[in-house]
């Protein structure tokens, strides 16, 4: 069985859309990180997203785990002309394709951004080359709100849209376990505070 443990990145406390924009985490409560550290399996490889809030992340609970280098298309989807902004401003910019975003995601995409489907076919080839590469292991990935729900709606046989309804919280970990047939979800958003 190959277990992915998969980690949101700490808070960024952003009040915008926050995709591709390198913006540090908020990685103070040290207390929280080290029950992270120690819930994680300790001989499990550890891979991250090449942004730094998943990198800075990933190096706070890394302890004697092997590190893997960090992975581009392990990124939070591209919000394209979205990063930055307001979520009311982006309402209010584009009403009718944003309420679509998040009402119909497959398909649709921001402005110069990627749809739900383009970001889950950017993710898939690294989730299978890393599970093929080290089968039978463990592996712990630190990432982002929607890198992991496509997992979970791998996982669960779900829409998109069921998968939006997941809360995932900031250093939660979800556990997506791979037989060499099938996914299943073992944990979904387990916090060690």
């Amino acid at each position: 069985m190959t277990r992915w443990w998969w980690v949101r990145h700490g808070p960024t406390h952003a009040k915008a859309f926050a995709g591709w924009r390198d913006i540090p985490a908020d990685l103070s409560d040290g207390p929280h990180l080290a029950r992270l550290a120690e819930f994680l399996p300790q001989d499990a490889v550890l891979v991250s997203s090449d942004l730094v809030r998943a990198t800075a992340t990933a190096d706070a609970i890394q302890r004697a785990r092997h590190r893997l280098p960090h992975e581009r298309d392990l990124r939070e989807f591209d919000f394209g002309q979205w990063d930055g902004r307001h979520f009311k401003e982006v309402s209010q910019s584009h009403p009718e394709l944003s309420r679509l975003y998040w009402e119909r995601p497959g398909d649709i995409a921001p402005p110069d951004g990627e749809s739900w489907n383009d970001a889950a076919a950017r993710i898939e080839p690294v989730i299978a080359r890393l599970s093929q590469a080290h089968a039978g292991r463990d592996i712990v990935a630190v990432a982002h709100f929607g890198t992991i729900l496509t997992q979970v709606q791998k996982a669960r046989g779900i829409s998109a849209y069921d998968a939006l309804a997941q809360k995932i919280d900031n250093l939660s970990v979800t556990c997506c376990a791979f037989d060499g047939q099938a996914w299943t979800l073992e944990l979904v958003n387990h916090l060690t505070a």
